[in-house]
């Protein structure tokens, strides 16, 4: 199978997913062949200080063996994470350890010894929307596999945003209460100086609401928080 007929496999696969590990599992099957085994899928918000919005997925060994890290953690301070502020279509990068320092770099096509991989920013109608890297040891780096790999990242990341906003079947709130609340005054229209005011809170832990509202709903701004809230029974519709 080529890896063009192996990623439109994938992406049929991915769009009827009803769970996330239908689409890690449509992924593995298409990026093992070539050489990858290690994945991140994470959603971005431009205006966020840390830039990652939503870690969707984080599997393989991205540091060294022994190492004790938080895989999330990893994603939002990864220097290849910073790169796709910069970047408007898939690039090759590496990661080589000298002297006991992490040191990564973009490359027009990987070679050599050492961690390395490809990272595909996602791009919508209001910019860039979310990325997925995908690394190994020895990878395939060719013209039909890269395009191949942009495919399927794009699918994956599109197919893990859709599940992340479905309506929720179980009866739990994803919410706190204080978030229902500042993101309910919000969606009727009032400003977070007057929600602030109102609930006796400071601007800046109205705002803090908001994005730990957004982190929860999986969601880069306040209005698709709003939406989804609503979608998941968290705000009353009017």
């Amino acid at each position: 199978m080529t890896p063009a007929e192996a990623a439109f496999r994938a992406v049929l696969t991915m769009q009827q997913a009803s769970a996330l590990p239908a689409i890690q599992g449509a992924v593995r099957e298409f990026a093992q062949p070539l050489g990858y085994d290690r994945y991140v899928l994470f959603s971005v918000s431009v205006t966020a200080e840390d830039l990652v919005d939503r870690v969707f997925w984080v599997e393989g060994q991205w540091w060294e063996d022994g190492q004790e890290v938080d895989a999330k953690a990893y994603v939002r301070h990864c220097p290849v994470t910073r790169h796709i502020l910069e970047a408007r279509e898939a690039f090759f990068w590496s990661k080589t350890n000298q002297a006991g320092t992490e040191r990564y770099r973009v490359v027009r096509r990987p070679a050599g010894p050492g961690l390395q991989g490809v990272q595909v920013p996602v791009f919508g109608p209001a910019g860039l929307e979310g990325a997925m890297s995908l690394g190994g040891q020895r990878v395939s780096s060719g013209s039909e596999a890269c395009l191949a790999l942009v495919i399927v990242a794009e699918a994956a990341f599109r197919a893990a945003r859709r599940l992340s906003m479905a309506p929720a079947t179980s009866a739990a709130r994803l919410l706190t209460a204080r978030e229902r609340e500042v993101l309910t005054w919000t969606a009727a229209g009032s400003r977070q100086a007057d929600i602030a005011i109102s609930l006796g809170l400071s601007e800046r832990t109205v705002e803090n609401h908001l994005r730990s509202a957004r982190r929860r709903l999986g969601v880069a701004t306040t209005a698709q928080a709003i939406k989804v809230a609503i979608s998941k029974g968290e705000l009353a519709r009017e």
